[in-house]
């Protein structure tokens, strides 16, 4: 049996306000309506809750038992949606999204610093993980959009396409390699080199572009990420291959030389749940992203000229 709620709110509303009148004031009704709940839980219990006279109204026994257990339910629900609901405001000024380590450390900072000085309200949960773990973040809830490599395996989530990033050679500034213009893979026959370990997408991306050629290359050093491969480059230990906005956490005596005869390039892109609608917050948090990549990297990036409000999905 379930539960009448509206039905125990007239009936409280009645014993505490003394008057059918003053009740379905209260509860904005009109009083025919608040006779209609009463009658009705009533009726589900099979007695009578209070009696009505031209000059007052009376609980009977089972209302005079009902009254504090109504009253203490219905306590308890409104806490609990009182509850809730603060909570969906709390969630609703926190945006929680994934984001590329490469792209979060290049970019995030200035555009959370800004946003952050206008809407001081917001808060943000960053999820800068591997782009193994970025769609299943969106997929499961805990992030609203992700910021990741676009690869086959995100058919079944809404994808936007950012723009394509070149894969450049990093070297020190006194490498014979960085006074020319343009690099080609066989330039590195020879030369020390660090990658990034097996199961990186940007790797993998590496490996099949590369062709033969990657078998043919020393690497000498295997590291989990962009950062290491660079503290081997500045020590002068190796060269290594990484997306052109890295160069934004290399040391300043790192610069970043593009290859010839080969394309090597990754494209980044947007995802987010198909049926789940972006919220405002991470529209506009979206919007200065991209705003940010534009700025610095413009001569650099080939971005997407598509409207936002035309994504894929």
């Amino acid at each position: 049996m379930r539960v009448d709620y509206l039905g125990l709110e007239a009936f409280v509303a009645i014993a505490d306000y003394g008057s059918f009148q003053r009740a379905a004031e209260a509860l904005h009704l009109s009083q025919a309506a608040l006779s209609h709940r009463l009658r009705k839980i009533e009726d589900d219990l099979g007695n009578v809750l209070l009696t009505r006279s031209s000059r007052e109204v009376s609980l009977t026994a089972l209302g005079q038992g009902l009254l504090p257990e109504a009253r203490r339910l219905l306590k308890e629900l409104q806490d609990t949606y009182e509850s809730v609901r603060a909570g969906a405001q709390r969630q609703a000024k926190r945006l929680s999204f994934a984001c590329l380590p490469s792209i979060a450390n290049t970019i995030l900072p200035a555009v959370l610093s800004d946003l952050m000085a206008e809407r001081p309200e917001m808060g943000f949960h960053i999820l800068d993980i591997p782009v193994t773990r970025i769609a299943e973040a969106v997929r499961s809830g805990k992030a609203e959009f992700g910021i990741t490599i676009v690869s086959a395996e995100l058919s079944d989530l809404r994808l936007r396409p950012l723009f394509v990033e070149d894969y450049v050679l990093f070297v020190r500034r006194d490498h014979p390699l960085a006074q020319k213009g343009r690099v080609a893979l066989t330039d590195l026959l020879g030369v020390p080199m660090a990658r990034i370990f097996s199961q990186s997408r940007n790797r993998q991306l590496l490996d099949v572009a590369m062709g033969e050629m990657k078998d043919k290359i020393r690497w000498h050093f295997e590291v989990q990420n962009a950062i290491m491969a660079m503290r081997l480059v500045h020590a002068g230990a190796a060269l290594t291959i990484l997306p052109r906005s890295s160069i934004t956490m290399a040391p300043a005596d790192l610069v970043a030389v593009p290859f010839e005869g080969i394309r090597l390039d990754r494209t980044i892109g947007i995802v987010s749940r198909r049926a789940v609608p972006l919220s405002t917050n991470a529209t506009e948090t979206l919007a200065r992203i991209e705003a940010e990549l534009l700025n610095r990297f413009t001569d650099h990036l080939e971005f997407n000229t598509e409207p936002q409000s035309r994504p894929r999905g």
